[in-house]
């Protein structure tokens, strides 16, 4: 048995996801990009782009890690590029989208060999929540202004729109497609390809994929343009577990149960929108408040029910840990960084990474 704490990505259920992706590719005639900022976990990268188009990125590192380890199509954007990084960039995308009209006029002639694209901003969204509302107020996440953009068509030959964040539901999107097309339309027509970006739940159950395909042709064909989705979140759901140990337990006021984890430095994004983890099945008579074992009186990862009394040394299995997890991983407490280790789809199971020590003192100075 691996030793805990550990991410263990399951490939059966990786595949789930993958097969959806593949139909919606073959349906709607969109492509798909993983999103790296939300599952870089390269290792099952070989096996992911049997089912994908490419990557797309937020920084240099993502793009040249899309480029390096998956193939395909490199979509490299990012909220600002530096001046000692384009050229860089440029090297290993095959499209790069600038997320304003200053960017694109800096860095045009430096990226006249590929593909250039732009953000526009909708000031539309599903999010529920201001902090990654990307149509939030006074947000500088892409352009909005019809009239400006205009005036830079003949350097660009396409946009990517984002304002999607965990929507699962289908008429919200339909919905916020035809706002998108009825305040751009005029620059719809004249592009070439549209990247409707991440956030779109429809790898999820019970999402009408016929329905969402159906909408993706149709809008593909109005304008007649190349659609791309830019699945992250949806690419990995249900797929990866983060696997720890109970180290101790205790009672004060309620039932509590330390683990060989840290909510802050392997499940960061819990903690941000507060949210608590998943536990399947979450059933029993035993009630216990699963925390982390960092110093942070708020490490906490959630409360949740057991058929018998938690012990040290028992396990327990942290449902959904792939997205916005590996990628915000951090060193904090020196906690020790979960291994990652890959189920093969004949139920085998490899570990392929291990971080010790030198890891933690290398990523400091």
């Amino acid at each position: 048995m691996l030793q805990t704490p550990y991410y263990l990505i399951d490939k059966t259920k990786l595949l789930r996801n993958m097969e959806k992706i593949a139909y919606v590719r073959e349906k709607s005639g969109a492509k798909a990009l993983l999103a790296l900022k939300c599952f870089a976990t390269w290792s099952v990268f070989d096996f992911m782009a049997e089912f994908m188009d490419g990557t797309t990125s937020s920084s240099l590192y993502e793009v040249r890690l899309g480029h390096e380890k998956f193939g395909g199509e490199t979509h490299a954007y990012s909220v600002a590029y530096a001046d000692y990084e384009i050229d860089e960039v440029v090297s290993h995308a095959d499209k790069i989208i600038f997320n304003s009209i200053g960017q694109l006029e800096r860095f045009a002639d430096k990226a006249s060999g590929i593909v250039r694209g732009l953000r526009l901003n909708p000031q539309v969204s599903s999010s529920t929540f201001d902090l990654a509302d990307p149509a939030r107020p006074f947000s500088r996440l892409g352009e909005w202004d019809v009239a400006k953009v205009e005036k830079i068509m003949d350097r660009i030959s396409g946009f990517m729109i984002h304002n999607n964040c965990e929507n699962n539901d289908f008429g919200l999107f339909d919905q916020m497609l035809g706002q998108i097309e009825e305040k751009f339309s005029s620059l719809l027509s004249r592009a070439e390809w549209v990247s409707l970006g991440g956030g779109i739940h429809f790898t999820g159950e019970n999402y009408p994929l016929d329905q969402f395909c159906d909408r993706l042709k149709q809008f593909s064909e109005k304008y007649d343009v190349q659609v791309y989705l830019e699945p992250g979140e949806a690419s990995i759901t249900k797929s990866t577990t983060l696997e720890v140990s109970v180290l101790d337990t205790l009672f004060n006021g309620k039932n509590l149960a330390i683990v060989d984890s840290s909510i802050e430095a392997h499940m960061l994004d819990l903690l941000i929108y507060r949210e608590n983890a998943k536990v399947a099945p979450n059933e029993g008579e035993h009630s216990y408040m699963v925390c982390g074992k960092s110093c942070l009186a708020g490490d906490v990862f959630g409360e949740f029910k057991f058929e018998n009394e938690l012990k040290v040394g028992d396990r327990v299995s942290f449902q959904d840990a792939a997205g916005y997890t590996m990628v915000k991983k951090n060193w904090f407490n020196g906690v020790k960084m979960p291994a990652i280790a890959i189920k093969e789809l004949d139920g085998s199971i490899r570990t392929v990474r291990e971080f010790d020590f030198v890891d933690y003192q290398q990523s400091l100075s």
